[in-house]
């Protein structure tokens, strides 16, 4: 694990409860906290916390968070092909309900995404995301705990 790794944020569609996880944890444990989007997002005072403002477009953030991702940094993402691109980097990414993608679920994840993007073109309600409960936040806050663990122990 690399001690200088970092955390980057999906943020356009992070919720609000994540976002505040992770600027308590920047400042806990003195660790860089990126959230990238196309609009503009209001952060505390930090020098731990940024945000990178992209304009709008397609995969315009994503793009951003991987062109600057190193080996073991970690991505929060509910964007299944982001997080493939950050795999393949040697990055982590973990989804805000507390999924951690891995080398080897990202494969299943992409293909059932491309599925579902199939049935919703062809007209088919496949319905929305079931609503964020407190139990999401708790496994997010479980994953990055454990990322945190391992990032303090290789410094």
């Amino acid at each position: 694990m690399n001690p200088d790794a970092q955390i980057w944020v999906d943020a356009d569609a992070c919720p609000v409860a994540i976002k505040e996880i992770l600027f308590r944890a920047a400042e806990r444990e003195q660790i860089p906290v990126t959230l990238v989007a196309n609009q503009w997002l209001r952060t505390p005072p930090s020098r731990l916390i940024r945000s990178i403002q992209v304009p709008a477009g397609l995969d315009v953030a994503d793009n951003e968070i991987v062109q600057n991702v190193s080996p073991d940094d970690l991505v929060v993402t509910q964007d299944i092909p982001l997080a493939a691109l950050v795999i393949e980097k040697g990055g982590l990414a973990i989804h805000p309900r507390g999924e951690l993608y891995t080398a080897e679920t990202i494969a299943q994840r992409l293909g059932m995404r491309n599925f579902m993007e199939e049935l919703r073109g062809a007209g088919i309600d496949t319905g929305g995301p079931a609503a964020f409960h407190a139990r999401d936040k708790q496994a997010f806050a479980n994953q990055l705990d454990r990322w945190l663990t391992r990032r303090r122990q290789a410094r």
